[in-house]
């Protein structure tokens, strides 16, 4: 049996600006500060007695050929490494479901491909797998996304990850122990209960295009900041920079929030936080939110219970086979 184990993301600022049609076009290209974090999914695979395929997930699959797999991650994961019969497959995941903006579905298309690698009997370095996992979701499946999510689970670690014609360039943020800890101490994550598909709120068509670009210059900036902010340890202006990219998030869809979202958005800083905003393409999942040390505690007595609290921890390893 083979087992790969693959973390989650979240990003400080830049998100949008990782989507080709800026990246490409845009003079600087995009840039994001990003954190892999120590929630995983899990992959893993194993040779079947006869030449069926079964896929277990939240459904299950038991298919004759690679093309009858409903699953398109799966299926293209399966194509692209010349895995084509006699195998099960099954994916776990610390957080289970799509839509929680923590980059779930390029997180398992990364474990997929490792772990399918691997059982060829090859080895992939995190550039290749990232690439490939690109390639699956935004050329194959044409889903309307970014590259962060990709890169961010292949290599693992606080980086700043950028974006142009060129092609994606990953630079690990060699911050302190003492800098890791005040992060890991002071950002937490706090659920909505909402989830929602990234590809829906990407896809809606923006009502002002020349403000959106504007927007997603403004973004960019950001994240220059927020790789400064994180460097010299000042993360309680970082904490401030959240509020400020999550107004410039709000502005670019009407996807992007709801009341429901706006309602906690408010809660969160009238209990204390110095800044949040919602990780990934908004419309649900997480708000990424920074306070006062033992804030947590604040947010656990406050909020309420389905508004599930998860504390930032640095995953450094990447996408990486844990057995076999």
């Amino acid at each position: 049996m083979i087992i790969s184990r693959t973390p989650l993301r979240v990003s400080f600022c830049g998100g949008g600006t990782d989507i080709d049609d800026y990246s490409k076009s845009s003079k600087n290209g995009g840039k994001v500060i990003s954190i892999a974090i120590d929630r995983h999914v899990y992959v893993t695979i194993n040779p079947r007695f006869d030449n069926r395929i079964r896929v277990s997930y939240s459904s299950l699959e038991i298919v004759d050929s690679v093309d009858e797999i409903r699953h398109d991650l799966v299926r293209e994961s399966m194509k692209l490494t010349g895995v084509e019969s006699g195998i099960e497959i099954t994916t776990i995941a610390d957080i289970p479901g799509k839509g929680t903006g923590l980059g779930s579905s390029s997180t398992v298309t990364v474990g997929l491909l490792n772990a399918l690698h691997h059982f060829r009997g090859r080895s992939v370095d995190r550039d290749q797998l990232a690439d490939e996992a690109c390639k699956i979701e935004i050329e194959l499946l044409n889903q309307p996304i970014g590259r962060q999510d990709q890169y961010a689970a292949a290599f693992g670690g606080l980086n700043s990850i950028n974006f142009g014609k060129n092609g994606v360039t990953v630079s690990p943020l060699n911050i302190s122990n003492g800098i890791v800890s005040q992060l890991e101490d002071e950002f937490s994550l706090v659920y909505t209960g909402i989830t929602r598909k990234a590809s829906s709120v990407l896809s809606e068509k923006p009502i002002d295009i020349e403000e959106k670009i504007k927007r997603l210059n403004v973004i960019r900036e950001q994240a220059e900041i927020a790789e400064k902010f994180l460097k010299t340890g000042d993360l309680s202006n970082l904490g401030l920079l959240l509020n400020e990219a999550w107004i410039n998030k709000r502005a670019i869809s009407k996807s992007v929030s709801n009341t429901k979202i706006d309602s906690l958005y408010a809660k969160i800083l009238e209990i204390g936080a110095y800044g949040a905003k919602l990780v990934g393409a908004g419309g649900g999942g997480f708000f990424l939110v920074h306070g006062p040390p033992n804030f947590r505690n604040s947010l656990e007595k406050y909020l309420d219970e389905k508004n599930k609290i998860i504390p930032i921890k640095i995953d450094n390893n990447g996408s990486s086979i844990i057995h076999g």
